[in-house]
């Protein structure tokens, strides 16, 4: 946990592949330790700091604080908010202005499982921007706002469409957006005397077609936006009229957008409101998106286990093998995956060796022992290998990928195979690399006597000198 550090800062950097899902677990697992955290009084500041916001505000807000402090009556709780509020000033000086996403700091005094106290300090700039302005003094840390940060950021497109003209619009996470709106004047069924139905009748559809392509073209501007690949994750289309069938039938329509048109809802109004009732009507499909991307993963996973091509591995052990080969191009692993990574030292050979073990396997003594001297084994560091990964993955040259088991897919990944492995780049057979190990093993005790007093195991006659 952070709690064993006393100082700890957070800094955001662009990440090579899937940012946003590392830095999302991150957020997720400081959240999950803060709320676990707690305090002797009312000693643990929560500051949240939207962007665009001024730090000297923000000084002067915890100035007009610390002099309100200094009259508690307890002198214990006196001390130890000042001393929060000290802690806050102090690490509000490392930022010149509030940075582009805003600003979020955790500061105060915590007990510790073993009932001492320690300074926690923590600031770092979130990964979007939290639109949230907090500062609260209590016994624990109020994370309710970092929430925000957890949902969902892929954005989805709306088309309403009716009678009256056309919205566009996006949603991302808990924040929607108009892109662009027009009106129309259509003609009704029904005209004035004076004029063959007919050609009233083919003015109409003319008008309409017309008006079918205008949308059409808008949404092709709006959605794909670089002429290559649409910017958003799926599209909804809605209206309370035809209008959307006919658009979504339409030659004219984008086909890059015909394929990502995930739900066609019926609402009683256009414009504003008719674009938030399709958003109501499409919550459950815009949650399943992510939830599919997710299957769709494990199926291709389980694709390569059915037809045995052997561009697969399960297991810790396999894991770690097929990434020090660098054969690993997707490592899927459970966000709830229970091993941990522990750095073993032998205190009387100073040798340090790296196990990787579950909850379960930590009960059993045998793994901190020496094997061949049956000495005790200290633990010098220890760490969730979950975490572990998601601060190291680059350096093996993998996509990271966290899974969930909400689906059927997600469970049998945890059940049946570890709830940790990879798609690989090309084919490893694991068994065989085991033989050739044990084989290495046995080949240098049995040399290791014929090759006493030779470096190189050769004679210089083998040389001919």
């Amino acid at each position: 946990m952070f709690l064993t550090h006393p100082s700890y800062r957070i800094v955001t950097y662009p990440y090579l592949s899937h940012p946003l899902q590392i830095e999302m677990f991150k957020v997720k697992k400081l959240i999950k330790n803060l709320q676990a955290a707690r305090g002797n009084g009312t000693s643990m500041i929560s500051l949240i700091i939207p962007p665009g916001d001024q730090i000297s505000r923000v000084n002067k807000m915890l100035s007009d604080e610390y002099g309100t402090a200094s009259n508690i009556k307890s002198r214990v709780n006196r001390l130890s908010v000042l001393g929060a509020i000290t802690s806050t000033q102090q690490r509000l000086k490392l930022h010149n202005k509030c940075p582009k996403n805003g600003l979020v700091m955790y500061c105060g005094t915590v007990i510790t499982d073993e009932g001492k106290e320690k300074k926690v300090n923590i600031d770092f700039e979130p990964f979007k921007p939290i639109n949230t302005s907090l500062y609260l003094c209590d016994n624990k840390f109020h994370t309710e706002d970092l929430n925000e940060l957890l949902m969902d950021d892929e954005a989805f497109g709306f088309i309403i469409m009716d009678g009256n003209g056309t919205l566009y619009g996006t949603v991302q996470g808990s924040n929607r957006e108009v892109l662009h709106k027009f009106n129309v004047d259509l003609p009704k069924k029904h005209g004035r005397g004076g004029q063959s139905a007919l050609r009233f009748a083919r003015l109409r559809l003319e008008k309409r077609h017309n008006y079918v392509r205008k949308v059409a073209e808008m949404a092709t501007q709006l959605f794909v936006t670089d002429g290559c690949r649409p910017n958003i994750q799926g599209l909804v289309l809605a209206g309370s009229a035809d209008f959307k069938s006919e658009l979504m039938r339409s030659d004219l329509f984008d086909n890059r957008l015909q394929n990502i048109v995930i739900k066609m809802v019926d609402v009683s109004y256009g414009g504003l409101q008719g674009f938030n009732q399709a958003i109501d009507l499409s919550a459950d499909t815009l949650g399943e998106v992510k939830l599919m991307k997710e299957k769709k993963l494990l199926q291709k996973y389980m694709d390569e286990i059915s037809l045995d091509t052997g561009k697969y591995c399960f297991g810790i052990e396999d894991t770690f093998k097929a990434l020090d080969l660098g054969a690993i191009q997707h490592l899927i692993i459970w966000e709830n995956l229970d091993a941990e990574r522990m750095v073993l030292r032998n205190n009387s050979t100073s040798e340090e060796t790296v196990v990787h073990l579950t909850k379960d396997q930590q009960e059993n003594d045998n793994h901190f022992h020496d094997p061949e001297t049956g000495v005790e084994l200290e633990v010098i560091d220890k760490e969730s290998l979950v975490e572990w990964f998601a601060n190291n993955y680059k350096q093996f040259g993998c996509n990271l990928e966290y899974v969930t088991d909400r689906s059927g897919e997600g469970t049998q990944f945890v059940k049946g195979f570890g709830g940790i492995g990879g798609i690989l780049r090309w084919k490893v057979d694991f068994i065989e690399m085991s033989a050739y190990d044990e084989q290495g093993d046995d080949n240098s005790d049995d040399d290791s006597d014929d090759d006493e007093g030779d470096d190189y195991g050769f004679d210089d006659g083998d040389f001919g000198f």
